[in-house]
């Protein structure tokens, strides 16, 4: 594992304009969701000693939120620019349908835990520390609106950071 300490990035821009693939289940049993929702940060711990953690969020609708649902751990990869187009496509298709992965340019691998990608420039794996559904009563109704009118809202996973593998 890389000195997570070390890792730098725009967080802002991570998951927002470069977008993520999410992955959960193993080598042989897993899929995989671009996102573009996310947090990075530090969680249940006094200063210096916070637990390094990373939060996403899966609609109960995506094929991939039953592997988050059974699994403890799972990774998040950020990609070179040139497979921009495979993201869209593993956003875009779902894995109940086929083998989506086999669609794109990416190599997925076994990891000491979980699944990554010959590809990623940046790959954080994460255990599931906590999970929640949002209640749309507690959403603002400009977003239940824009993003929940005709399914459930997403649910949030908080996985603590147990490695960082960049690519050299």
């Amino acid at each position: 594992m890389k000195d997570i300490e070390s890792f730098h990035a725009d967080i802002f821009k991570l998951f927002n304009n470069d977008w993520a693939l999410l992955t959960a289940g193993s080598i042989d049993d897993y899929n995989a969701m671009t996102i573009s929702w996310g947090q990075l940060g530090s969680l249940w711990g006094g200063p210096g000693k916070a637990k390094n953690i990373a939060t996403v969020f899966v609609k109960p609708v995506r094929y991939t939120f039953n592997f988050m649902e059974k699994q403890d751990i799972f990774s998040i990869s950020w990609f070179p620019k040139e497979f921009r187009k495979d993201l869209g496509i593993l956003g875009s298709k779902s894995g109940r349908d086929g083998d989506k992965i086999a669609q794109t340019r990416l190599t997925p691998k076994q990891l000491a835990q979980g699944v990554g990608y010959e590809e990623a420039s940046i790959t954080l794996v994460c255990r599931k520390i906590y999970s929640e559904a949002f209640k749309k009563e507690r959403i603002p109704q400009d977003a239940v609106a824009a993003f929940y009118t005709d399914e459930e809202p997403h649910h949030m996973y908080i996985g603590e950071v147990i490695d960082l593998l960049t690519r050299e």
